[in-house]
């Protein structure tokens, strides 16, 4: 069961407030203020929206 539209539609990156979308691959919510560019990682289907769990990913 991936990320329900719903929840996705609420989830904000902790550090920006920007909106997160789905990585193609599945493994993570990208933040998509450029800026920021953080990715948090998707464990078990469950988001884990902790800046220090964050990676960066810059385009």
């Amino acid at each position: 069961m991936a990320i329900s539209p719903e929840l996705l539609e609420i989830l904000r990156c902790p550090k920006c407030k920007s909106k997160v979308e789905i990585k193609p691959d599945e493994s993570g919510l990208k933040c998509t203020n450029a800026e920021c560019a953080l990715v948090y990682p998707i464990r078990d289907e469950i988001p884990v929206m902790l800046v220090e769990e964050a990676t960066v990913e810059k385009a």
